[in-house]
């Protein structure tokens, strides 16, 4: 990956609906160049997918944790979470606990139901998100970032 490539995922972490036409201009190359470019990455795997990011609280999801699991059946636990639309994220960690949860719920009343659902699988620590004054930081750092 040269640092053409870095400047293309930079552009198109902040805005992945940008056209290659106008990323072309970005990063000094012609459409079909820069295109070409995306695709290799795509094949190789370095671009894996695009996804809009939504904000939770203008669509009525107003508490966010995380949940420190240790789980009874870890296979039991997982298919829970593949089929609990609250869980939006499953980590397996090391230590005490061998799974940590992000979970977003309408309410803490919902959260705590969420909870009060995982019971039978193990037990957990629950730590609510007060506020996230670092949301989302990219992967690859802006030109300026670099130097």
């Amino acid at each position: 990956m040269d640092h053409v490539d870095k400047q293309i995922l930079f552009h198109l972490q902040s805005q992945a609906r940008i056209s290659m036409t106008e990323l072309g201009k970005c990063v000094g190359l012609s459409q079909p160049a820069v295109t070409e470019r995306v695709r290799r990455m795509e094949e190789k795997g370095i671009i894996s997918e695009y996804r809009t990011i939504i904000s939770p609280e203008k669509i009525g999801k107003h508490a966010a944790a995380y949940m420190l699991f240790h789980s009874r059946d870890c296979h039991a636990f997982l298919d829970f979470c593949r089929s609990s639309a609250e869980v939006v994220e499953c980590n397996r960690i090391s230590g005490e606990h061998n799974y940590l949860l992000k979970v977003i719920t309408d309410s803490t009343r919902a959260l705590e139901e969420f909870g009060n659902q995982c019971d039978k699988y193990g037990t957990y620590t629950i730590l609510i998100v007060m506020s996230s004054p670092i949301d989302h930081k990219f992967l690859i750092p802006s030109l300026e970032e670099e130097n």
